[in-house]
């Protein structure tokens, strides 16, 4: 048997060099450890402030930037928290009307029942015969906003058109840029210039001309009004911009020329009241309004209370819909439409006598097609002159009907025709008829 020696160290030395390259591997590892968790931190600390960067740069873009706002089509300024918003319309109207109402008067450009001349046998006494007028003067402007706050939301509204002061159709037929609305909104507080509270402005009927037919309330004015919306409508209470015209027993009148005297000593608001509500049939509103009607001047001074009912109905009837509204009362006046009736009639003796007056409409808007559609429109007005005075010349009634066809070739654009036939009627039974033609192209924005 052979035998193999080995040293005798050998052994030892191979543990030792196990043993070191063991401790090594041990020390390298805890420097690699070491390494790795400085460089995270390192990792860690860049993120935040690439982070940090970010956010700063987002929060200077949202400063500096113009974003949308919380209504539709609206935007907010930088560094703003209210929503701004642009409206209106440009609108083109040719009106030609078988008489002339005068030099560069309104009344050719939209229908003012007031201006409609009268004779003895319904023709004015001066042959004004025909008139045609184009103008652009119903182009409307307006601005909306909308800011949240710890009471509420709160709005303003301001729109204007240009029937305002004229110039002439001579050579730059310039129009004067007019308030319409001018209010601020709180919440169900409201407070600025708008339609009057007595009557519902949705309930409208849709022409193509901008007088509207003659049995309609319709006056804009600065008042002070509370909303309080309920589940199935809402009712509101307001005061109003009182003031008070006058008819004036023995003034040297002739037929067609009357002119109201306006009072300048109003000491109550008017006020009113109404509610508004829908159901599965339409949506309808009832309205009452107190006027206190006061004359102060040197020929008499006296005053008297007043009252009006208005009612006023939109039916849906499928795609179309039905329109009413009934007025009825002794204090209509400067209500209805262009002003027709004197508010109140001061006698031979200086004191104020009010008269009854009832005014309506009906209305039905049928839709030929999705951008075709039409409005038949039928109207009256009158009054009962008090006795104890002559008011010839005063305005008795009205009667008007509107038929138009309207074409919407695209979202947005309205051309129109419409005809009109008015009949004005005065105290003393002179009458006149107005005949127009009207066509229209409305664009908004």
């Amino acid at each position: 048997m052979t035998t193999i020696n080995r040293p005798l160290g050998l052994k030892h030395h191979a543990w030792s060099a196990l043993t070191l390259a063991v401790s090594l591997t041990g020390i390298g590892a805890v420097a690699r450890a070491d390494t790795l968790s400085d460089l995270k931190e390192e990792t860690e600390a860049l993120q935040r402030k690439v982070s940090e960067l970010e956010n700063a740069q987002q929060k200077a873009a949202s400063t500096d930037a113009v974003t949308g706002g919380s209504m539709p089509g609206s935007f907010k300024l930088p560094g703003s928290t209210t929503s701004i918003k642009l409206g209106g319309y440009v609108k083109f109207d040719a009106v030609y009307s078988d008489i002339t109402q005068g030099v560069d008067a309104v009344a050719n450009q939209q229908t003012v029942d007031t201006a409609i001349p009268v004779g003895p046998n319904g023709s004015p006494s001066d042959n004004k015969k025909g008139q045609l007028t184009l103008h652009a003067r119903q182009t409307r402007l307006n601005l909306t906003t909308s800011t949240p706050t710890s009471y509420g939301n709160m709005t303003t509204f301001i729109e204007g058109d240009f029937f305002g002061a004229d110039g002439n159709e001579s050579v730059t037929n310039s129009n004067g840029f007019r308030i319409r609305h001018a209010y601020g909104a709180l919440e169900n507080f409201l407070a600025g210039q708008y339609w009057t509270n007595l009557f519902d402005e949705n309930a409208y009927a849709e022409t193509v001309e901008f007088g509207g037919p003659v049995g309609e309330i319709f006056i804009r004015q600065a008042q002070v009004r509370w909303t309080q919306p309920f589940e199935t409508g809402e009712w509101s209470a307001s005061m109003e911009n009182p003031e008070s015209l006058f008819a004036v027993s023995g003034a040297p009148l002739t037929a067609g020329s009357a002119t109201p005297l306006r009072s300048d000593r109003d000491h109550y608001p008017d006020i009113i009241g109404r509610l508004k509500w829908k159901n599965e049939i339409g949506t309808f509103n009832a309205a009452l309004m107190a006027r206190n009607i006061r004359i102060d001047s040197a020929a008499a001074a006296d005053a008297k209370w007043g009252g009006v009912i208005s009612l006023t109905a939109v039916v849906p009837a499928g795609k179309d819909d039905f329109r009413a509204n009934f007025n009825a009362g002794n204090a209509i006046g400067r209500y209805q439409l262009s002003g027709f009736f004197p508010d109140g009639y001061v006698d031979a003796t200086g004191k104020v006598r009010l008269a009854q007056a009832k005014s309506a409409y009906v209305a039905y808007r049928h839709f030929w097609s999705p951008t075709l559609r039409s409005s038949l429109i039928l109207s009256a007005s009158g009054t009962d002159t008090p006795d104890g005075g002559t008011f010839n010349g005063f305005n008795k009634s009205a009667r008007s009907a509107h038929v138009n066809l309207i074409f919407s070739p695209v979202p947005r654009v309205n051309l129109g025709a419409e005809l009109i036939g008015e009949k004005r009627t005065v105290v003393d039974g002179d009458f006149g008829i107005l005949h127009r033609v009207q066509v229209a192209a409305q664009y908004f924005f």
